[in-house]
């Protein structure tokens, strides 16, 4: 299961594995795969800690940083934080921060204590993002960055190309990668609608053949309801130089994530999400519950623009994470994930995950193998 990318990077297996969780980064890239971590809620501050930590327990395997960086938001051109912060403070109505509120209080969520207070813009933006770019590119053993949303401005592009290590950006759409292409990135990343987080319409088996025939020789990396070693199979059958996998990681035994959350996750099936701009502005697949519903009603404000969006609800997200032992808090958390929950039915380690899909590959070759004409 090697791929030029893989060779590239040198990883044994091309399973690209994002999480916002250090030791499922570590993990996974000591199986033989590749962690990213998801910088986006961490200050710069506390990304080198994330950093520092991956560093020594990775061993000598590589590892990559996804930073959020949208290709139009709210406030571009100000590339001050403290500045950008102030003038999208000003500009979200009152009336959202009040809908948020009482659909926290509606559902009995605690306040959180007043020394843990927090900014609410954390990424979501070149002026957030570059100081975290800069932290990872203090980090030999990042050897890749890429970008959640849209095509990375030149000056990023440039800046880690110079420091010898890659560069991709995730897409939904044909024209999207084609511009990736024309910015000279070393990778796309094409998410079909399946998948969890940030993404467009169309279904992966339907994009990723048309993304990998036009920005071809770009190698493309396939995302968007991989959890199992027969899809990444499908995947490379297709021309994918590997697998961009993010879902299947909020289930394993490394992963961060309170015995409330893991449940909703594994109680869930493929049917339970949905495509919901109510977190962060943009269409986003998470499960399914009276947040969402709530801010779809015709009688409720509609959600803003990124970053506005997330800046409202950061104060949601921090609660239900601080106190998501509650079912209350379960009802109006933030769960991103992909169509692919139908398949995470059990808990099980990094390393367990990663070979199961090597063999789950190996097994789909076989099979192809004996439908092959004598």
């Amino acid at each position: 299961m090697q791929t030029e990318l893989g060779r590239k990077l040198g990883i044994e297996f091309p399973i690209f594995a994002f999480t916002h969780c250090r030791d499922v980064v570590a993990a996974v890239s000591k199986a033989g795969g590749f962690g990213v971590l998801g910088a986006v809620g961490f200050s710069p501050e506390q990304l080198e800690i994330e950093c520092q930590w991956i560093d020594e327990h990775v061993g000598d395997h590589p590892y990559g940083v996804d930073l959020v960086i949208p290709q139009r938001y709210e406030g571009m051109g100000e590339l001050d934080p403290a500045k950008l912060e102030e003038q999208l403070l000003a500009a979200i109505p009152v009336q959202h921060r009040e809908f948020a509120a009482k659909l926290l209080a509606d559902h009995g969520v605690p306040e959180m204590p007043p020394e843990e207070k927090h900014h609410e813009l954390l990424g979501m933006s070149l002026a957030t993002a570059t100081p975290q770019l800069d932290v990872a590119l203090q980090h030999e053993k990042v050897t890749v960055i890429a970008n959640a949303l849209g095509t990375p401005p030149p000056e990023v592009v440039e800046r880690v190309q110079q420091s010898g290590r890659l560069v991709g950006a995730l897409c939904g759409k044909v024209h999207q990668a084609l511009q990736h292409k024309e910015a000279g990135l070393d990778f796309i990343i094409a998410q079909g609608t399946e998948g969890g987080g940030h993404t467009g319409e169309v279904g992966s088996l339907v994009l990723w053949p048309q993304i990998i025939e036009a920005v071809a020789p770009v190698p493309v990396l396939a995302a968007g309801g991989i959890a199992t070693g027969q899809q990444a199979a499908a995947a490379l059958a297709l021309g994918a130089a590997g697998v961009w996998t993010g879902s299947v990681w909020l289930t394993v035994q490394e992963a961060e994530c309170p015995p409330a959350q893991m449940a909703s996750y594994l109680q869930a099936s493929s049917q339970d999400t949905v495509r919901s701009r109510s977190f962060t502005g943009k269409p986003c697949r998470m499960l399914k519950n009276d947040w969402t519903e709530a801010w779809a009603e015709d009688d409720t404000p509609d959600p803003l623009g990124m970053p506005l969006q997330n800046m409202v609800t950061m104060d949601a997200i921090t609660r239900t994470s601080r106190y998501a032992s509650s079912e209350q808090a379960q009802a109006v958390a933030f769960n991103p994930v992909g169509q692919t929950v139908g398949l995470m039915n059990d808990i099980r380690s990094s390393r367990e995950v990663i070979l199961e899909m090597v063999e789950g590959y190996l097994d789909a070759v076989e099979r192809l193998s004996t439908l092959s004409p004598e």
